[in-house]
């Protein structure tokens, strides 16, 4: 495939979700035919959906927007890289890229309170555009953001507190193309401001895929992945984005740090290793060249019902650690299984007793309905392929206590794969707080991470008096371990304070260094997570990153204030 020599879009063109909560504007969850949400969310978190008014969408008018800080004559100079109609310092596209998805981002932007924001937007339509915004930004001493989609949940893109230099967001939007597929190595470059959806549409018409679907995937870019070490529902075919990167280019003060896309090389301490993850720290990533699979003849997923959540993991592991090529193994505990069940849309007629009659099949058979556990297999490859892979799956599926329930659950799971966020937002207009918190570990450590997470859950839920929810599902399955991804909710009287929810999601971050696994799996570091990152890389690790960033950027242009808090 030859180079995309194609006109940029416009900064106009570039897609932005709504300020104030996930997703674009018109787009919300709804529960109108899902007749056991409402019970559900009633019994467990005593939100009653219909007495509790929805707080209107906040009107953008009635915020107050700190003025911009930035100097006319450094307009100009950004004026003179990018031209000025990609120059922007108007107070929707300050806020806008002033901070991540986070609920506490949403509750701060909703509240109006933006103790600090980005001074100006700038909207870069090359690699040497970037390059050169870089280079300014050392020479004039000011602050670069790097900005992708937004989607980021860590506290990576807002601007430090105390920073009283120019703040420039550092859009990365318009440049969003393949520009080349190698089909004899398997190999794309690609442009780092691409979202996901349009790489998957650029590359499907070459007949190729990258497999990378994260939960943000509507919404976030190549670039954002990278430098947030991402990792997608499909990674145990297609591996993590650390595993599909093969080549980098990145922008830096010094010029383009450009690493070549080598199989395997041994030249030292891997850089490539060291972009990955470094949320624009060491530089703005431009383009990165990845790892594609041809558009495979076929793609199911099945569902499973195991009678524990134990039996799941134990069959997860065992298919993982077997190599048989499947591309996904999630199971979810007891708790995430009812919710699963409870956003089931109505059925009736076939389907209803359908339902009933697997539910009286297996309490004949002994099993306990409130400790099921509801698992998703995906796989892919030619029909012959799907059907082997499947047989095996089978096997194993049936040695620990399973059953298969068909495809019908894994058509519904690929549809709403990408709508959860919405739910979270749903929950905060109506006095709901929700979030989610990630962690990998060996499979050892697994149940006894899953229950100390649950008790010091429940144990500050108890502590602040409010109802609490939490819950569970295992994804992203390794030889030596998985991770598991952990839902939290609870309701106030009033709006949800920030000051609980911190409450709950340190309890969560604390028992995953306290058992033994990461502070994140995928969610990267940013500011939310910082607090623990000495803890699990050890001091000496730890002063070993921040004197790499510290000697990487000196004079603390670039993105200063994530990963380490101290340097």
């Amino acid at each position: 495939m030859s180079p995309d020599n194609t006109a940029r879009i416009s900064r106009t063109d570039v897609p932005h979700m709504k300020w104030w909560g996930w997703g674009i504007d018109g787009v919300s969850f709804s529960y109108a035919d899902m007749p056991n949400f409402a019970p559900f969310i009633k019994r467990q978190v005593g939100l009653d959906l219909e007495t509790r008014v929805a707080q209107p969408a906040p009107s953008f008018d009635e915020l107050d927007v700190p003025t911009s800080r930035i100097p006319d004559d450094l307009t100009n100079f950004l004026i003179d890289v990018v031209g000025a109609d990609n120059v922007v310092s108007t107070a929707h596209e300050r806020v806008l890229h002033g901070s991540g998805k986070s609920i506490r981002d949403l509750m701060y932007v909703r509240a109006g309170d933006f103790a600090r924001l980005p001074d100006v937007v700038v909207y870069p339509a090359s690699e040497s555009e970037v390059a050169a915004l870089v280079a300014l930004a050392v020479a004039r001493d000011f602050v670069i953001i790097p900005f992708g989609g937004g989607s980021n949940i860590a506290g990576s893109l807002e601007p430090e507190l105390a920073e009283e230099r120019t703040v420039v967001s550092l859009d990365m939007g318009r440049l969003n193309r393949v520009l080349d597929i190698n089909a004899e190595a398997g190999l794309a470059r690609v442009e780092a401001g691409v979202r996901g959806p349009d790489l998957e549409a650029q590359l499907k018409a070459a007949g190729w895929t990258l497999g990378h679907f994260p939960d943000s995937f509507s919404h976030s870019t190549l670039g954002g992945w990278v430098a947030t070490r991402s990792s997608g529902m499909q990674s145990d075919r297609y591996g993590d984005i650390a595993d599909m990167t093969k080549g980098l280019r990145v922008a830096r003060p010094d010029g383009i740090l450009d690493l070549r896309p080598l199989p395997s090389t041994s030249t030292g301490p891997s850089l490539k290793e060291m972009i990955l993850g470094s949320e624009g720290r060491l530089g703005v990533i431009t383009e990165v060249t990845v790892q594609v699979h041809r558009v495979p003849e076929a793609r199911e997923i099945r569902a499973y019902l195991f009678r524990t959540w134990a039996h799941g993991v134990a069959a997860m592991r065992e298919i993982t650690q077997s190599g048989l090529p499947v591309t996904l193994t999630r199971v979810s505990d007891a708790r995430e299984t009812s919710f699963s069940f409870a956003t089931s849309k109505a059925s009736g007629g076939v389907a209803a007793l359908v339902k009933k009659g697997l539910m009286r099949y297996l309490k004949a058979r002994g099993w306990d309905l409130d400790a099921i556990a509801l698992s998703f297999i995906g796989f892919e490859g030619s029909a012959q392929q799907i059907a082997a892979i499947q047989k095996a799956v089978r096997r194993v599926v049936k040695k620990h206590e399973g059953i298969s329930i068909g495809t019908g659950p894994g058509v519904l799971y690929d549809q709403k794969k990408f709508d959860t966020p919405y739910i979270r937002d749903f929950l905060l207009d109506r006095g709901g707080a929700a979030d989610v918190s990630d962690t990998a570990a060996p499979w050892e450590l697994l149940t006894t991470m899953h229950e100390r997470v649950y008790a010091a859950a429940h144990g500050v839920f108890d502590q602040l008096g409010v109802r609490g929810w939490i819950m569970c599902h295992l994804s992203h399955s390794y030889r030596s371990g998985a991770c598991l991804y952990f839902t939290f909710a609870f309701v106030e009287e009033g709006p949800p304070q920030i000051e609980n929810y911190d409450v709950v999601k340190n309890a969560v971050q604390q028992a995953f260094v306290d058992v033994g696994g990461t502070l994140s799996h995928h969610h990267a570091v940013g500011v939310e997570h910082a607090p623990w990152l000495e803890d699990v890389l050890s001091p000496s690790g730890y002063r070993v990153v921040a004197g790499l960033l510290e000697s990487a950027d000196p004079g603390r242009n670039l993105n200063p204030g994530k990963i380490v808090t101290v340097e």
